[in-house]
This record gives structure tokens, C-alpha cells and sequence, in this order.
């Protein structure tokens, strides 16, 4: 059965180290809102097909979530994660695990966090927002918003790479298919990994192109042949397997036409048709400051002046950054039940309509980096203002810094997108709690 938490347990130690501080600051926080572990408690309950009342005591909704958070903030593996739930006293009465209590494996962590949503990662988010403005740390009066991207877990997103990907990996479905139900199967892997590594090797493209043929040429059977082992498969009632190939070919044929288009015939292939990974779908091309190629999502922060993530969102697709500016100031507007006092947004950001509709929402100082057209003189209401916001606006790059090199969040390494907006929401979450916690800390100590 499923708890939504455990009897409070002490950080038993006595330990002045900082990190200890911070972890206890952080539990009181957690301890202020545990109206959340209602939600995490129903993400839990979806593992489980039987009745949520029979079998054996798992992890309550409470230790899930802190455990999740412990992983973030350590940048631990799923076994790391394990090993130092059973080894430090201080990360154990954290995650309220009691002395006597067996240690989660990996599987189990990785399981019961992996099912936490990204909607309910963001409601967490909401409550610790409003717990520090609560506490006096976060008031809401400004905001400042910027984009940046969390790349996919996949492989430089080369035409060769993707087709070998296909084979192989369709290859294994319908040898595991075969050895237990003798359907049809194909095995082309050894000719297609040699015509790849030749595709990398080959210097010129009059020397790739026959290459690039017959690896097209072995794709093509053995998609047909996946065909055929589905169509047996679905024939006999075998779901699994079936399912399997039915989500391959289609991705598989989706690379196979754009290798076509863009090697046979010299086609410009939009990024909007490009497949760049069969394992990662979902993957956008991001074309960041016109020199660096990012495969992954873009996101658009929103912080404020303690530092704190007041609002992320994760984008499909790579939307201009001047289309990003309204829509922040709303959903800030929608989180603290006013629109920001002061807004200060990177250059791209920036054009007159956006101003307009900002200051006619009720924002009285808008500040962009760079004009972009927009005069000088109307977007603040004196220069030492506009000094003010640009310095502040400089900010928010040692948060997505911050976030990057101590969260995880240069890349995303759960896989699917649903995972991927609860890992991006996760890391999220793990950082303002931080950020909460040592400020609360800097309160405490004498001047």
C-alpha cells in the first residue's frame, strides 16, 4: 500500500556542515507543504494494476519525492543514488528513510521516481513559489525571462548513424520475435555497421553515394521484412513484439525518405521534417545565435530577484524569442495574481508591440538588453532605471548556468517526452528548493 508519508525522522547527526543545513532548511520547507504528496501519491498509484491496498509496502509518496530531489541536487545515477541512501546518515533522514528500513534498489527508485509527471512537478514548483513568497524571499515584483536549450540524450543525428539505428534495432525485435515464435526475420546488421563506418570514413560524396545506396538498399528489406514479422505477430496475438515494430517502421521509413531526398536527390530538407533520432522523436533542431546547432528542447525561464524559478516552459519547436515576451508576463501575472512592476528580457526579446502590451497590462518599467527598434526612452522611465534592469537582467544567465552544471539540465537523460518535461521540471524543482533554503539560511546567520 502506498503512504503519503512516513513518521518524521530527524537528520539524526549533529553536524554543523553546510550541506547538512541546507538539507534540514529544505525538509522544513518540504514539511510546510504536504498538501503536494497527494499528487505524487496518484502518480504512484498508476504502476500498480492491482488493488493499491494489497501487496508489499513500497516507498511512500514522501520519500519518492525527496528522493527524486536528492538525485538532482547530487547529480546522482539511480545506483549512486541507492548506495548513498543506504551509506550517509544525513541524504537517509532526508528522504525519511528509518534506520531499520531496507535501502530502495536502483530498479525501484528509477521506477517510482520515473512516474512522477511533469504536471505534478510543476504543481510542486507553484507551492514552494508561493511558500517563499510566504517567507519574504520571493515577492514577485520583477521578473526577468530568457531561453536556453536541455538537449536530448541521443547521438550526433548523422543520416548513416540513423539508418544503421534502424537496422539494428529492428533486427533485434524480430530475432527475439523468432526465437520465441519463429516468425519471419532478416538480419542485414554486419553489411549495414560496415557501410556505415564506410559512409564516416569516405572522403568525398562521390565516394559516400554508393555507399549511401546500398545502406538504403539493406534498410529497405528489412523494413519489409519487420512488416511481414508484424503482420504475423498481430496474426498470433502477440501484442508485445507487434507494438514494437509498429512504432519502429514508421520512424525507420521517416529516415529512410529523408536520406533519399537529401543524398539522392539533393534536397534542402526542412528541420520541421527531419527525424533525428528513432529513440527520441520528439527531438527539435535548435539554431541558437546563428552559429551553434542544439538537438533537444527549448525552454523559456522566468526568474526572480531571489534567484528562484518562477515559471518554465518547456517549447515545441523553435519559436522566436519575440513571441515569448506576453505570454511570460501573463503567466506571471496568472502565478502571483498581478503582472510584474518590472520586466527585464534579453534582446531578442525585444520589439515595440511587445512593450506596448506589456506596459498596457500593468508593468511599469520594461527593459530589453538591446533596442531592436524599440526607442530607448519609452521603454524606461530614466536611464539609471534601465541601468538597473539591464544589470539585473544579466542574472538570469548564472541561474541557467546554475541549473546546467549542478542540475542536469544541459541534458535531459530519461528518455520519451513525457520524462523529459518531468526531468526538466524535476531539476527545476531541486534548484529552488536550494535557492530557498540558503536564503532562508544567509537570514538566520548574524550580520
Amino acid at each position: 500500500m502506498r503512504d503519503l508519508y512516513h513518521a518524521q525522522l530527524s537528520l539524526t547527526s549533529q553536524s554543523n556542515h553546510s550541506r547538512a543545513e541546507e538539507l534540514a532548511v529544505m525538509s522544513q520547507a518540504l514539511d510546510a507543504n504536504l498538501g503536494i504528496l497527494k499528487a505524487v501519491r496518484q502518480d504512484l498509484l498508476r504502476l500498480r494494476k492491482a488493488d493499491a491496498k494489497k501487496g508489499r509496502e513500497g516507498m511512500s509518496a514522501e520519500q519518492v519525492l525527496r528522493a527524486a530531489l536528492i538525485k538532482q541536487m547530487f547529480s546522482f545515477s539511480y545506483l549512486d543514488l541507492s548506495f548513498h541512501l543506504s551509506d550517509s546518515i544525513q541524504v537517509r533522514g532526508f528522504c525519511r528513510l528509518s534506520p531499520s528500513a531496507k535501502t530502495p534498489m536502483k530498479s525501484a527508485l528509477q521506477s517510482n521516481i520515473g512516474a512522477i509527471r511533469a504536471q505534478t512537478w510543476e504543481l510542486v514548483n507553484k507551492a514552494l513559489i508561493v511558500h517563499g513568497r510566504e517567507c519574504k524571499v520571493e515577492a514577485g515584483r520583477w521578473m526577468r525571462t530568457d531561453t536556453t536549450v536541455v538537449e536530448s540524450n541521443i547521438h550526433h543525428p548523422l543520416d548513416s548513424a540513423l539508418l544503421w539505428d534502424g537496422v539494428r534495432v529492428l533486427t533485434r525485435i524480430m530475432q527475439r520475435a523468432h526465437d520465441k515464435y519463429g516468425t519471419a526475420r532478416t538480419n542485414f546488421k554486419r553489411r549495414a555497421k560496415r557501410r556505415f563506418i564506410a559512409i564516416l570514413n569516405a572522403g568525398r560524396m562521390s565516394r559516400r553515394l554508393p555507399l549511401y545506396k546500398d545502406l538504403l538498399k539493406v534498410t529497405h528489406q528489412t523494413v519489409r521484412a519487420a512488416e511481414r514479422a508484424a503482420e504475423q505477430l498481430a496474426a498470433t496475438g502477440v501484442v508485445v513484439y507487434a507494438a514494437q515494430l509498429a512504432h519502429f517502421i514508421p520512424l525507420v521509413k521517416r529516415v529512410i525518405d529523408q536520406t533519399e531526398r537529401r543524398v539522392l536527390r539533393g534536397e534542402s530538407v526542412p528541420a520541421e521534417d527531419k527525424i533525428v533520432s528513432i529513440f527520441e522523436p520528439h527531438t527539435d533542431i535548435i539554431r541558437k545565435d546563428r552559429r551553434n546547432t542544439y538537438f533537444g528542447h527549448k525552454i523559456t525561464i522566468s526568474t526572480g530577484r531571489s534567484g528562484m524559478v518562477l515559471d518554465l516552459v518547456i517549447e515545441k519547436g523553435n519559436p522566436a524569442d519575440s513571441t515569448l515576451a506576453v505570454r511570460s508576463a501573463e503567466r506571471h501575472a496568472a502565478l502571483f495574481g498581478a503582472p510584474p512592476e518590472r520586466a527585464a528580457f534579453d534582446g531578442g526579446f525585444a520589439s515595440k508591440a511587445n512593450l506596448e502590451a506589456l506596459q498596457s497590462a500593468g508593468t511599469r518599467e520594461a527593459c530589453f538588453s538591446k533596442p531592436a527598434g524599440v526607442p530607448v526612452d519609452e521603454m524606461t522611465s530614466t536611464p539609471r532605471v534601465r541601468r538597473i534592469l539591464k544589470r539585473f537582467r544579466a542574472g538570469i544567465e548564472a541561474t541557467v548556468s546554475f541549473l546546467k552544471r549542478s542540475f542536469g539540465l544541459s541534458r535531459c537523460t530519461w528518455t520519451g517526452w513525457p520524462r523529459f518535461r518531468a526531468y526538466t521540471w524535476c531539476s527545476t524543482v531541486a534548484h529552488n528548493l536550494l535557492t530557498l533554503a540558503r536564503a532562508l539560511l544567509a537570514r538566520q546567520k548574524p550580520a
